[in-house]
């Protein structure tokens, strides 16, 4: 099939690179004015293997059975100024962090070809088109609708060593990502410090599996069924190197996936009535770090 990588950043290259590696056709959808130094081989050291491969490019969404949204969620608006409205695409998969995209998404292309997914994995882009993903793990999840489309791919994907999980309900796969990407998120960008700086300081610690159960109290309210002492369970087995995108962001001056990755624990708080003071905490202070308002209930 034809992929189309929409965000040429580290999701993007470990996705373009890997499925060009299993044979399918991809193209790096890149700035127009990052085209010509963009390269037609594009490069990943990862856990998967070592791999160099030849991809397209191009500065529009060309036609596609498959569009890859692979963009920070503070860039997606303008990412989608690359789709035109003639342009025919089969299944929409988003990798983005946060909730409230799948929404506009569904708007704009139509909830029958919106495939909802999550992605967990460390991967950086060091130089336009080389990728280097440090974490030892990569799992990509899938709404079950989603394996109509892509089932034999993500099978392939498989072999290589990414693992895979399709789930019957959006809001406990979305929410099973959140619940533990926004703890991580927060208390390492807040302390400034990896997930091992945050696991080994008590208080750090008793902090992140708060913030863990004040997410999953609200999934539950949002009706999605996601289990906290799983996750805290997992949090303590992640490499205690590994550093959260936000953290990156901060440190580079990019900017934050706040409202995204915060907003819809506290806005789904805000619905349901009910309190969850170690998250508003950890934001506010993520914010006072990064110059930036809190995300609003």
């Amino acid at each position: 099939m034809h992929h189309a990588i929409l965000g040429p950043g580290g999701i993007g290259g470990l996705m373009g690179a890997t499925l060009a590696h299993i044979g399918e056709r991809v193209t790096m959808v890149v700035r127009e004015s990052a085209l010509p130094s963009f390269p037609e081989v594009i490069h990943l050291e990862s856990k998967l293997g070592t791999f160099d491969e030849r991809v397209a490019k191009a500065a529009v969404v060309p036609a596609s059975e498959v569009l890859w949204i692979t963009v920070k969620a503070t860039q997606l608006d303008e990412a989608l100024l690359s789709v035109r409205e003639s342009t025919a695409v089969g299944a929409v998969v988003p990798l983005l962090n946060g909730i409230d995209h799948l929404a506009m998404l569904s708007r704009q292309f139509g909830e029958n070809k919106l495939v909802p997914a999550t992605i967990a994995v460390e991967s950086e882009r060091v130089a336009p088109g080389r990728y280097l993903q440090p974490s030892p793990f990569v799992r990509l999840n899938l709404a079950e609708r989603g394996r109509q489309w892509l089932g034999p791919v993500i099978a392939r994907l498989e072999g290589l060593g990414v693992t895979s999980r399709y789930f019957d309900h959006d809001a406990t796969l979305m929410w099973s990502k959140i619940a533990v990407l926004a703890p991580l998120a927060l208390s390492t960008t807040a302390a400034n410090t990896s997930i091992g700086g945050v696991i080994h300081d008590t208080t750090r610690r008793e902090q992140v599996e708060a913030c863990v159960r004040e997410s999953v109290a609200v999934a539950a309210a949002e009706g999605a069924e996601v289990d906290a002492e799983s996750i805290i369970a997992s949090i303590h087995r992640m490499p205690h190197g590994m550093r959260s995108s936000m953290q990156k962001d901060l440190e580079q001056g990019n900017p934050l996936e706040l409202d995204a990755i915060a907003g819809p624990i506290l806005r789904a708080a805000a619905r349901h009535s009910m309190a969850v003071p170690v998250t508003q905490a950890l934001a506010i202070a993520v914010a006072r770090r990064a110059g930036v308002s809190v995300p609003a209930a």
